[in-house]
């Protein structure tokens, strides 16, 4: 049976794989495992038992990918610092109880832009609405309650900002009468 149909099956399967010899090799012998145990679907002989052998060959194949498809796909490399962690309601109820404290600590016109803007997340001009004051005035509380807040949550409750590495800025030139000359002359 292998000398007879192998060839033709695991070029088959190789197409219904993808390419992945193995995995076309292991539905082979599975294939050929049903036909050793079914000798009655080869009772015509096995030089006709080739259209069977692909029925079966073929449904293997269904089967196997319908299970990788149930599965959960297996990451390999990935480490496990990479994986995001499973959100915690206690996590979220303890950020919650530090940043109440720590809005306790700023002025009420700056707590109350805070709380509008991004508690209760609404817009500037929405805020302006409801505390009666100008949007400018809101964009401004909001800035320098922003400014308040960081150094209170960094020391007190550990929430500093990760530090971001800033490529040092390149000093502004102004053009010198070198350059005007150049820039007149079109060069």
């Amino acid at each position: 049976m292998h000398r007879l149909h192998g060839g033709y099956l695991v070029r088959a399967l190789m197409r219904a794989t993808g390419g992945d010899r193995g995995k076309a090799e292991d539905i082979l012998q599975e294939t050929l495992l049903r036909a050793w145990q079914h000798p009655e679907a080869l009772a015509a002989g096995p030089e006709r038992s080739r259209p069977w052998l692909f029925t079966v060959a073929r449904r293997i194949a269904i089967d196997h990918y319908r299970m990788a498809a149930a599965r959960a796909r297996e990451v390999l490399g990935e480490e496990s610092e990479d994986r995001p962690l499973a959100d915690d309601p206690y996590d979220r109820v303890v950020v919650a109880r530090d940043v109440d404290r720590a809005l306790r600590r700023l002025q009420d016109h700056h707590r109350e832009v805070l709380v509008e803007l991004h508690l209760n997340d609404r817009s500037v001009a929405d805020t302006a609405a409801r505390l009666g004051v100008p949007p400018g005035t809101v964009k401004s509380r909001n800035y320098y309650a922003l400014r308040a807040l960081r150094p209170v949550l960094a020391a007190e409750q550990g929430y500093a900002p990760k530090e971001e590495c800033a490529a040092p800025a390149a000093p502004v030139r102004r053009p010198g009468a070198g350059d005007r000359r150049t820039v007149a002359r079109g060069a």
